[in-house]
């Protein structure tokens, strides 16, 4: 099942950058999370490849269970990660963008945030090319406009002026992605905006995604608009986005997901 696109509820557009803010209805946000939301959130992707890889392994049932138990997920997501595989579906869905390397992948310990940029992948120019997409995502159930996911060292607007005015830190995420392209499916994808990318280190993709459970407002994103569009180059293209999803919802995002899952299971 698709992402809904939900309802735009204000424009902030500039000559520069794109900045909206978008509307779920409740009926809106049970169906992502029935579909590419529960995906990406449980990496089901990355299990179905690790559980392939290790069947030929065990002998015995209980060897089975073992394996069952090992790549099982464990716990119920907490909210900012429902939030952030809701933006990456998002994005995917509707930005013609791919994320082939989840988060959840770098983690060596359970429930933990890493640090760094949350999405790295590509968006899809033409059939025959792409570029790079880098994309952060706050998730907040604060009442003010904007709320604090937005300032301080780890803030969305520092992310974001970090990857729009550092070389080295958008450097850091073609590595990044570039080791993990070793051996597989995606390679072509990455030489095509790796090769775009060397020709013009200024060719790419910014989305910043804000994932909300207040009534929709435009001080959300007017001033990081104004700010980054006064610094946004031709080469590059930045998006703000701000997903409004139903009143103190976000409390309950984990345990819907997972409920939702478990209906689905059995």
């Amino acid at each position: 099942m698709t992402v809904p696109c939900g309802t735009e509820i204000y424009n902030l557009d500039n000559s520069q950058i794109a900045a909206r803010g978008l509307i779920y209805t409740d009926t809106e946000l049970n169906n992502a999370l029935a579909g590419s939301v529960a995906e990406n959130a449980f990496d089901d992707r990355g299990t179905d490849a690790l559980e392939s890889l290790m069947s030929s392994l065990p002998e015995t049932d209980f060897e089975h269970r073992e394996i069952k138990r090992i790549i099982s997920v464990k716990r119920e997501p907490e909210s900012w990660r429902v939030g952030e595989a809701l933006a990456e579906s998002y994005l995917t869905a509707h930005r013609n963008c791919t994320f082939p390397w989840p988060n959840i992948r770098d983690q060596k310990k359970e429930s933990s945030s890493l640090p760094g940029t949350d999405l790295v992948g590509f968006q899809i120019i033409t059939d025959r090319d792409n570029r790079f997409a880098f994309g952060e995502v706050k998730t907040s159930d604060q009442k003010q406009y904007p709320p604090s996911v937005m300032y301080g060292r780890h803030g969305l607007k520092q992310q974001l002026e970090d990857l729009c005015d550092s070389v080295d830190t958008r450097d850091s995420l073609v590595i990044y992605l570039g080791h993990r392209t070793l051996g597989s499916t995606w390679k072509p994808q990455f030489q095509n905006a790796a090769k775009r990318y060397l020709s013009n280190h200024k060719d790419f993709s910014i989305f910043g995604v804000m994932v909300r459970d207040v009534k929709p407002h435009e001080d959300d994103l007017r001033a990081r608009a104004d700010k980054l569009g006064s610094s946004c180059t031709a080469e590059m293209y930045i998006e703000l986005l701000a997903i409004y999803l139903p009143i103190d919802s976000i409390a309950t995002l984990g345990s819907r997901l997972a409920a939702i899952r478990k209906e689905g299971d059995e």
